[in-house]
């Protein structure tokens, strides 16, 4: 009995570096997924943006683009969800599932290839063609799920959903490329709207997972005596009323009913900020409480604003709405996983500076920016630039603030 108590105790956040590979000559910044991820999709969501803002300004044009929006939308979706997913799983599951090796070195430099190839691939899809497009792309996605299938054979289907959403994601993106290359006779765009709808329930799960490792790790940090729990039922409802919200949208996109339902979904999103709401302590005052709040208050407020707009017949308005979702609830969620695992996977406490705060400022500076054009249409083509150029400014802060991190060792010593 002595010598159990004597044991040095091992941090369940720190099981997985138990099985960290024996590959030697690992640069730091190969020494786990979300490194290179991050080094790579920071400079790409600005590159991405702001020359999108350029271009639907009228500023600029892209000649070996034939449909410019179907590339914006979907390098947004899918484009940025490879990678992006490929951080959050190669991060989160080692964790999760004590015994599966993490992917570094070598492997993790491939698979980013992989990325990057499709990323060029859809870039010149009109030179290069669909097949080779689809084919890279749908590798990547199909190679994330084979990563995550130890979540969906796990006996006690604890993250399984992880694993069926991009499952989901899977089909539809191939039937996406079904439709580019003509063998599907569903417009493009429709099909991107329901892949809009699957990202949104992957982040809301996946959300329910970063909530219960950051807030805890921020009241720990502060010494707050209670304990943090995402609870189910309020992620279920949402994901309910999104999918239901999507399937409408499809099938009857200008049904008064749909108005309805964006209301139901917006109020669904929004009820999961009750989580924050704990028994014993107050925490609506932590900055990262209020940061990961906000994502929900943008998704709600994308999905209520869309059914108004429905309900108002104001249907030109639905697509500017639209990016209080985007622009501001994927923007702000990937922004909160980048700043969230640059900090604590890296050996660091959770910080918030002026820096954070900034950052989650400018976003929703640029959503409003965005999303409320139909209010200010006269000013129309400078709102689509300058929203685009500040949505790009945070992840100028986050190549300041963590880059140095990410191409370092961990400051505690261990290793990843």
């Amino acid at each position: 009995m002595k010598n159990e108590e004597n044991k040095p105790q091992i941090l369940h956040a720190t099981n997985h570096y138990l099985y960290y590979p024996d590959e030697k000559d690992i640069p730091p910044y190969l020494a786990y997924g979300f490194r290179p991820v991050f080094l790579l999709l920071a400079p790409y969501m600005i590159i991405s943006m702001i020359l999108w803002g350029l271009v639907w300004s009228g500023t600029i044009n892209i000649p070996f683009m034939d449909n410019i929006l179907v590339w914006h939308v979907y390098e947004m979706l899918f484009g940025i969800l490879g990678i992006g997913v490929l951080a959050f799983l190669s991060t989160g599951l080692p964790e999760l599932f004590p015994g599966l090796v993490p992917l570094v070195g070598k492997k993790l430099k491939y698979v980013v290839i992989l990325w990057l190839a499709g990323r060029l691939s859809f870039w010149f899809i009109d030179i290069t063609g669909v097949y080779l497009a689809a084919l890279l792309n749908l590798s990547m996605l199909g190679w994330l799920i084979w990563f995550a299938r130890r979540a969906v054979l796990d006996k006690l289907q604890r993250h399984a959903s992880l694993g069926y959403a991009l499952l989901a994601l899977l089909i539809i993106e191939a039937w996406f490329f079904a439709s580019m290359a003509g063998h599907a006779s569903t417009p493009p765009m429709d099909i991107l709207k329901i892949g809009l709808g699957a990202h949104v329930v992957l982040i809301l799960l996946a959300l329910r997972r970063v909530n219960m490792e950051a807030v805890n790790e921020l009241m720990e940090d502060k010494g707050i005596d209670d304990v943090y729990i995402s609870r189910p039922p309020l992620t279920n409802l949402a994901t309910f009323s999104v999918i239901v919200f999507t399937v409408v949208e499809f099938l009857y996109p200008n049904n008064s009913a749909l108005g309805w339902l964006g209301l139901a979904s917006g109020a669904a999103v929004l009820a999961i900020t009750n989580d924050y709401v704990l028994k014993d302590k107050f925490i609506l005052n932590q900055p990262y409480v209020i940061y990961l709040a906000f994502i929900f208050i943008m998704i709600g407020a994308g999905y209520a604003l869309m059914g108004y707009a429905i309900l108002m017949a104001d249907f030109g308005s639905i697509s500017h709405f639209r990016h209080f979702i985007t622009s501001g609830g994927f923007g702000l969620a990937y922004l909160m996983v980048m700043i969230i695992i640059g900090w604590i996977h890296t050996g660091r406490h959770l910080t918030s500076n002026i820096y954070t705060h900034t950052m989650i400022a400018l976003i929703l500076l640029a959503t409003l920016m965005r999303g409320l054009i139909p209010f200010y249409e006269e000013y129309a083509h400078e709102l689509y630039l300058y929203s685009a150029i500040v949505w790009a400014l945070p992840f100028m802060i986050y190549i300041k603030v963590f880059f140095k991190f990410l191409v370092a060792p961990r400051a505690d010593g261990i290793k990843g």
